[in-house]
């Protein structure tokens, strides 16, 4: 018996995807990247309260964007043998979902609960007035593949 390998389209038609179904692969990696909805809340208002008085509002949110990087990066090293990625296949589509969930979300509560508006929505994307927004989209994006080859796991 020829050992079994993995593709897209094997997730598809089997639906398995590192051991366990996709579908267990998807609600882990939504559990660990809703955890990181409050440690964003609590970078930005770490930012607006302490970092814009000492630092002023431009380093203030380059600071902020740095920081928010290093927490990513820092939970999922540390939550990545939780979700047991079985290769870098994986982790990218867990990456891009955690991409997609971000952008999403930022863009759904702009619009439709704090009404903003599309040039507010899309002023952080501009790396204007210190902004690393798009860095640390970056960052979410590829965490779960270098936390994964970091920890010896792909």
């Amino acid at each position: 018996m020829q050992p079994k390998t993995f593709s897209l389209g094997t997730v598809a038609r089997d639906g398995n995807l590192g051991g366990y179904s996709c579908a267990m692969l998807y609600l882990r990696a939504l559990v660990l990247w809703s955890a990181l909805i409050p440690l964003a809340i609590a970078n930005g208002l770490l930012r607006d309260w302490l970092l814009v008085r000492w630092l002023g509002a431009s380093a203030a949110r380059a600071v902020s964007g740095v920081l928010l990087c290093g927490l990513i990066g820092a939970w999922t090293w540390q939550t990545i043998p939780w979700l047991a990625p079985r290769d870098g296949r994986a982790c990218a589509v867990v990456g891009l979902g955690w991409l997609a969930l971000t952008v999403g979300l930022e863009f759904g509560f702009g619009r439709l609960v704090a009404h903003r508006t599309w040039d507010e929505l899309l002023r952080p994307y501009r790396f204007a007035g210190g902004d690393l927004w798009p860095v640390v989209l970056v960052v979410v994006t590829l965490a779960p593949w270098l936390a994964a080859r970091a920890r010896g796991l792909l």
